[in-house]
This record gives C-alpha cells, sequence and structure tokens, in this order.
C-alpha cells in the first residue's frame, strides 16, 4: 500500500513537506480552528435572516437559497475537492479553501441584492468544500490509533459546536450594533490568521495515487447531487412533482448519481469505494448523519424564526436562546470517546438518537407564550442527543474506511452532513410551510391577494397585516401567529418521527468499540506511525 510506507522511504505517495517532527495535537488545534470557521458561518446567517429580508426584499424562495445555497454547493463539491486532495495534497486543497472562502464573505457582505448574496454563499461552499474533507482527512491521517482518534474526534465536533454556539451570539450582536453584512466580515481577519499558521504548521499528505483521478466520475457526482437536491428544493419551494422545473433536475441527477456509482464500480482505481456502503458500520453511519442533520438543521431555522416573531426577542436574544442547545452538544462532544468506549457505537448513536426524538416532543409545549424552562430543557436534551449521534456516527463511519482512502471517507462523511442539511431544511420546511398557509388563507375581513401573500411566510403576514391596519390587520396577524405554531408543532412530530427512524437503523452498527494497536494500523502518508518514528528516531508524541 502506497499509504503505509515508513519514515525516510521513498514511494508513490508523497511524503510531508514538513521534515521537522509533526506534533499531532498542534496540528488538531489547527483542523479545530478551521473547522470552527465553518461552523460559525453555517449559524452566524440564521439570526440575520430576518435583516436580510428587510433589506434585500428577497422572496420566500429566494430567502431559502440565500440560507441553502452554501450547504447545498458544499455537499455537491466535496467528493470532488475530497477526492482530489487524495491525490494533490490535503493541505494544498485547505490553504486555497481558506482563499476563496475569505473573498467570498467579502462579496456576501457587501452583496447590493438577494442574486449576488445567494453567488457569494454558492461560493462559500465552494471553500467550505474544500476544508471540510481536508481536515477530517487530515484528522483520521493523523490519528491512526482509535482511542486518540476517539479523543481527537470528540475535541473537533466540541469545536464545532463552539462555532455553532457563537455564531447566534456573535451574529445576534454584529446585527444589532453594525448591519447583516457583518456577520461576513468576521471571516476575513481569522482566515488573515489561520491562512500563514496552516501553511507552517500542517503536514502535507497524499492518499493513494495508483491510477488517474477520475475527473468525468467526480463531475458526475457533483452536478448528480446538485440535481437531486435541485429537485427536493423546487418541490419543497411548492412546485409540483411533475412540474419540469422540479422533475427534470430530479431525474437527470438521480440518473447522474446511478451512472456515478456503476462507473466507480467498473473502474479499477476508482474516486469511492463503493463497497464500503455494503459494511453495515460504514454505511449505517452515513444514513444516520444525514437523518440527524435532516430533522436539525430545518429545525434550527423555525427555531429561530419562533424566537424572533412569535416571541419578539431580538437577535442577540435569539442568540443566547440557542446557547444551552450548542453548550449541551460540546459537553456530549468532549464526553464522547469514554461514552462511546463504555457503551458502543451501536447503544450510543440509537440512544442518541432516541433523547433527540424526545427533546424534539418537549419542544412542541411551547406555544404563543415565552416558556423560558421548557425552552432550555428541550434545547439543552436536543444537542446533547444530537452531538452523541453524529458523534458516534462520523467515529464509526471514519474508523471502517481504510486509511489510505482517508479523503474520500471524509467527502462522504460531509457530503452526508451537508446533505441532510440541505434536505431538512427543504422537507422540514416543506411541512412547515403547507401547515401554515392554510391558516392565513381565508381570514375574515382580509383580502384573497392579502392571504396568499401572507401565506409565504410569517415575516410576510406581519407586512402585510401592517398594511392592511385596523381590525383586518390585526386578525390576519393573530390568525398568523397561530398558524405558525401550529405548523411548528406539526413540523416538530414529523423530525421525532425520523429520529425514531434513525434509532432504529443504528441497531445495525457494531455492539463495541474495536482497538486494535497502533503498531497494526496503517500508517497515515507522510505521518509516520508511533511504531515507525520509534525506528526512525523520530517522536511525534512531544
Amino acid at each position: 500500500m502506497t499509504g503505509t510506507s515508513s519514515a525516510g522511504i521513498s514511494g508513490p505517495a508523497a511524503v510531508p513537506r514538513h521534515t521537522r517532527p509533526v506534533n499531532r495535537w498542534t496540528v488538531l488545534i489547527v483542523l479545530c480552528v478551521s473547522l470552527l470557521l465553518v461552523a460559525l458561518d453555517a449559524t452566524v446567517l440564521h439570526v440575520a435572516v430576518p435583516a436580510v429580508s428587510e433589506d434585500l426584499r428577497p422572496g420566500a424562495i429566494a430567502l431559502l437559497w440565500i440560507v441553502d445555497a452554501y450547504p447545498l454547493v458544499a455537499a455537491s463539491l466535496l467528493i470532488l475537492f475530497g477526492t482530489l486532495g487524495d491525490r494533490v495534497g490535503r493541505r494544498r486543497i485547505l490553504l486555497l479553501g481558506y482563499t476563496i472562502f475569505a473573498a467570498a464573505s467579502a462579496a456576501a457582505a457587501f452583496a447590493p441584492d438577494p442574486r449576488v448574496l445567494i453567488a457569494a454563499r454558492a461560493l462559500l461552499g465552494v471553500g467550505g468544500a474544500m476544508i471540510m474533507p481536508a481536515t477530517l482527512s487530515i484528522l483520521r491521517q493523523v490519528f491512526p490509533d482509535r482511542r486518540e482518534r476517539a479523543v481527537a474526534i470528540g475535541v473537533w465536533s466540541a469545536v464545532a459546536a463552539v462555532g455553532a454556539a457563537v455564531g447566534p451570539v456573535l451574529g445576534g450582536f454584529l446585527v444589532e450594533h453594525f448591519w447583516w453584512g457583518s456577520v461576513f466580515l468576521i471571516n476575513i481577519p481569522l482566515m488573515a490568521v489561520i491562512l500563514p499558521v496552516a501553511r507552517w504548521l500542517l503536514p502535507e499528505s497524499r492518499g493513494e495515487l495508483d491510477g488517474p483521478w477520475d475527473v468525468l466520475g467526480a463531475v458526475m457526482a457533483a452536478l448528480g447531487i446538485l440535481g437531486a437536491i435541485l429537485g427536493v428544493k423546487r418541490i419543497g419551494g411548492g412546485a409540483a412533482p411533475y412540474e419540469p422545473s422540479a422533475l427534470v433536475p430530479l431525474l437527470v441527477g438521480l440518473a447522474l448519481l446511478v451512472l456515478f456509482v456503476r462507473r466507480q464500480r467498473r473502474r479499477e482505481h476508482p474516486l469511492i469505494d463503493i463497497g464500503m456502503f455494503v459494511r453495515p458500520a460504514f454505511g449505517t453511519s452515513v444514513g444516520c448523519i444525514v437523518l440527524a442533520l435532516l430533522a436539525l438543521v430545518g429545525l434550527e431555522l423555525i427555531a429561530v424564526q419562533y424566537l424572533q416573531l412569535v416571541l419578539g426577542l431580538s437577535p442577540l436574544q435569539t442568540g443566547l436562546r440557542l446557547l444551552p442547545l450548542t453548550l449541551a452538544a460540546m459537553g456530549a462532544g468532549l464526553l464522547g470517546s469514554r461514552m462511546l468506549g463504555g457503551f458502543g457505537p451501536r447503544a450510543m448513536v440509537s440512544s442518541g438518537f432516541v433523547l433527540t426524538a424526545c427533546a424534539v416532543l418537549v419542544l412542541t409545549l411551547m406555544g404563543q407564550h415565552d416558556r423560558p424552562g421548557v425552552l432550555t430543557a428541550g434545547f439543552v436534551l436536543l444537542g446533547f442527543g444530537l452531538e452523541t449521534t453524529l458523534f458516534g456516527a462520523y467515529e464509526s463511519m471514519l474508523s471502517d474506511a481504510p486509511a489510505e482512502q482517508a479523503g474520500g471517507a471524509a467527502a462522504i462523511g460531509e457530503t452526508s452532513y451537508q446533505l441532510g442539511a440541505g434536505l431538512g431544511i427543504a422537507l422540514l420546511g416543506s411541512v412547515m410551510n403547507a401547515a401554515y398557509a392554510p391558516g392565513v388563507a381565508r381570514v375574515p375581513g382580509v383580502p384573497a391577494d392579502a392571504g396568499a401573500s401572507a401565506g409565504k411566510s410569517l415575516g410576510e403576514a406581519y407586512e402585510v397585516s401592517d398594511h392592511l391596519g385596523g381590525s383586518a390587520g390585526a386578525s390576519l396577524r393573530h390568525a398568523a401567529r397561530h398558524a405558525f405554531v401550529h405548523g411548528m408543532h406539526i413540523t416538530l412530530v414529523v423530525s421525532a418521527g425520523l429520529l425514531l427512524l434513525g434509532a432504529v437503523a443504528a441497531l445495525r452498527l457494531p455492539r463495541r468499540m474495536e482497538c486494535g494497536t497502533a503498531a497494526q494500523r496503517p500508517a497515515a502518508p507522510g505521518i509516520p506511525s508511533p511504531r515507525e518514528h520509534a525506528l526512525a528516531g523520530a517522536d511525534v508524541s512531544r
């Protein structure tokens, strides 16, 4: 195997550009800061959505694209850049991703209209698609021992929770004191610091380099994922499944994905080893990641609208209310390695799903009036349960994948993450809209066209009610609040059902966490194993 060459031996796999010893825990810190930037961008916009709506006046579909363009583009390109990093170097792709991310952040901050903002968010997705699989694949290579890797993944996931926690609070502060574009500007100084640090500290590593990189396969995968999700989004936006705008991209996307799978099975050196999905631990873990994110991200967007538009909280107050969720997720990430060793992947992931479903059902107790205790309890259970699920699924997926295919495995995991997030916004957003719109369609004294406009979103209903004024406006506002809470309850129940389905699926995971010694595991390309370091006279543990 090219990925198991020992220190000081030249081979097909690239050796690190750094000849000095590599401290893998220092590498983990750099990777975690990289992840923090991506996690911040994923959540910092949520509390700014009302401000963006007021300033740029996007329609309902455009608003969904503003939020969703980043995860959808990132999801479609993860396999492309994850496998490209295996060929040309993961560090090189990571550094290029930093540069693109910074440029896109500047474009998004000063976007004059919704289309420019959507394009900038899509470019952010390109940068994110370079950063995310690189961080995870480098982590997989630097920590070949499973017990150490479990600790590293726990820290890595806790940092992601920190980003999710800081994002809404920081975004709320910036929106209140500056303008919505400032939530993107914060990326630029962070990138200015991390780029030279990562260039100096991170080792370069590559995976198995036998055979050419399948450019056509990478493009097929990207277009297939993008087309499939685009079709789902069109349906989620109100288009009928048989309409060409929804049916054509959906069918084309699914066809390309089928062709991609067939192509990978025939190739001697595929981009992705499709056989990994047949293995229970890997395939089940990927499915669990999709289901967990599908349930969470759509709910988070709905929760932000509920806190601001129904309860009337400010953006900063909204961010603080979401803080218990992400703090609980941080705690679960830091405890993850111990829970995994004690309970095993099967019990950990399945119980995490059940706990998250219970948390979602607790949130159905929320109505048109504020109940801080119920909300905080629900968010704490939700954060802890979800992070428990994701930690166990990610660790099982990475550990089941061969070390030489770390880039492809990381890309699959992150694609699952982003795919679940995008589908969650589309699916749960569709459920929410379907339950909400009828409640404002026939309000006494409100014209039919005004009712139709109010049915697009709660924010638009408030604008229509202000325009109408009088008793008709008050009636519409009351009906819209009631309809939104009703739709939120239905969406929560649907989400709980998806989570319980994930708990059943997780029963296919291994019962116990199986660990071999570091010496028995494949060494990372360019990062010698502890045994090889001893033989070569080098030591990465100091």
